[in-house]
């Protein structure tokens, strides 16, 4: 214990001092160099940590130059520093103006009815979420407006989903089943709400046995919940607090609420949906009843479709933030597949793995340096060298789209999934990284902004450990801070990102 707690505060000392010693003059630019490699091997051979996996790669990529390397050919489970991987593909292959496109279709208009169902045609277009539109039901009651605007008072059929551009498994290869719970692990489809869940808003009754109530959000009348849960008298410890289950009823398909609640009191759980595109047809459903537009109970199918409505999302550059900032796995599971949908019109996972490989391959990875299997890195069969990562920054880097790539990744100290990290250091608002966090796995990995006014490129993962993530987190901090403390770095040697040495 005592040593545990002795290099956790070194550690602590290290990230707040920037990671080098006090100096009253700067170092020769060869002194920083030798400080640098010998503050990070220090780090890394630290006892409570020498055994876990460790892939470093820093690179001045202007020069050409390899600061630092350890194992940094080797495979490693990257968890979201995927994402890396799929906002770069994305990108290049789509373009920051992308918008992806729902259709919707029916059949003849008369009076004011339209005599069929309403067919929605998705593309895959992740917007639709309280994240990125700040009430996911904004986009759709701004397509029940459009309707209404175009005369339809009345749907003689049903809100139907239509075609079927993502025809493979919902969820991603290599996940596991209890993550299907959480809003994490939530399954996707061409059409997709909220990112894949709901919430339910409980609230005790009065008094005990008084009835309790439940609302859902963001959408009023999905899922639909049946409803089990007893308001209690408020007691001491555990009967002070709810004690709830929601569990998905198989043959139903409903949700069903049981357990407590204290008289009083409220909770709100998250359920993940089973049929994404149900999900997002109920949504639609009740805002177009909100908007005055009557819709039929019993399906009137028609061969000939009309399109009657194109809605386009927000472009793509202004989604990726969503995706990046707060490592949001559902976003990249749609720009995994819709990759493949706009390049060959097969939106499958097996597709996507074909021309992510392609293109890794054209910015210079490896063949061996990396295996995709989705878009998020929830998969554990993902595999990805530090070398192949910094290849991908470093073609975005050079590339037409490296502003809107950029500005998608979290930034130190300041938002997403580093808000908190590296506040008060020099790497604050100059670490922009991605982080990456599965049982056992920890990653980071993006671009450095140097007290020089360099940008230099690094990739910084970590498996197998058996000391806790916030340790971890605090190595990799320490090495991102170091590395933002840089002043000049004169090359030593021409090299090739990635090289093997230290």
């Amino acid at each position: 214990m005592f040593r545990a707690r002795t290099l956790y505060t070194a550690l602590s000392l290290l990230l707040a001092a920037g990671c080098v010693p006090a100096s009253t003059s700067p170092a020769p630019r060869t002194d920083e160099r030798r400080a640098l490699r010998q503050a990070i091997d220090s780090m890394l051979a630290a006892p409570d940590v020498r055994h876990a996996r460790w892939g470093v790669l820093i690179v001045d990529p202007e020069r050409g130059d390899t600061l630092y390397s350890r194992d940094a050919g080797k495979l490693f489970v990257p968890a979201s520093n995927q994402k890396i991987l799929t906002s770069a593909v994305s990108l290049d292959a789509l373009g920051p103006a992308h918008r992806f496109r729902t259709v919707l279709a029916g059949g003849a208009v008369r009076n004011g009815t339209l005599e069929s169902d309403l067919v929605v045609i998705g593309r895959g277009d992740p917007s639709a979420s309280d994240h990125v539109s700040g009430d996911a039901m904004i986009p759709l009651r701004a397509i029940a407006d459009t309707v209404a605007r175009s005369g339809i008072t009345r749907i003689a059929g049903m809100v139907v989903a239509g075609g079927d551009a993502f025809p493979d498994q919902a969820a991603g290869f290599g996940w596991q089943l209890e993550d299907f719970e959480y809003p994490y692990g939530a399954v996707v489809d061409e059409l997709l709400f909220n990112e894949g869940f709901s919430r339910l808003h409980v609230r005790g009754g009065a008094s005990a046995g008084a009835p309790v109530r439940v609302t859902t959000a963001p959408a009023a009348t999905y899922p639909r919940v049946r409803n089990l849960a007893m308001t209690v008298a408020r007691g001491a410890g555990p009967d002070s607090v709810a004690r709830l289950d929601a569990a998905k009823d198989s043959a139903t398909w409903e949700i069903v609420l049981s357990g407590t609640i204290p008289a009083g009191d409220s909770a709100v759980i998250d359920v993940t949906h089973r049929d994404p595109r149900a999900a997002w047809v109920a949504a639609l459903r009740e805002a177009l009843v909100a908007r005055g537009i009557a819709v039929g109970d019993s399906s009137r199918p028609v061969t000939a479709l009309d399109t009657l409505y194109v809605h386009e999302s927000p472009p793509l550059e202004q989604i990726l933030p969503f995706f990046m900032k707060p490592s949001q796995n559902q976003i990249g599971e749609m720009l995994f597949k819709g990759v493949a949908l706009a390049r060959t019109d097969t939106g499958t996972a097996r597709v996507a793995r074909r021309l992510f490989g392609e293109r890794l391959r054209e910015w210079g990875a490896e063949g061996d340096g990396f295996l995709v299997y989705d878009g998020s890195g929830l998969s554990r069969r993902d595999m990805v060298s530090p070398e192949t990562i910094v290849r991908v920054l470093d073609a975005m880097r050079r590339g037409p789209y490296f502003q809107a790539y950029y500005d998608a990744f979290p930034v130190a100290g300041v938002d997403g999934t580093l808000r908190t990290r590296m506040r008060g250091t020099v790497g604050e608002a100059n670490v922009r990284g991605k982080t990456g966090t599965l049982g056992n796995v920890r990653s980071l990995s993006g671009y450095v902004t140097t007290a020089g006014g360099q940008l230099l490129l690094y990739s910084i993962l970590c498996n197998n450990y058996l000391v806790s993530t916030d340790y971890v987190s605090r190595v990799q901090d320490s090495i991102a801070v170091r590395v933002a403390r840089l002043r000049g770095i004169a090359p030593v040697r021409p090299a090739l990102i990635g090289g093997s040495g230290h």
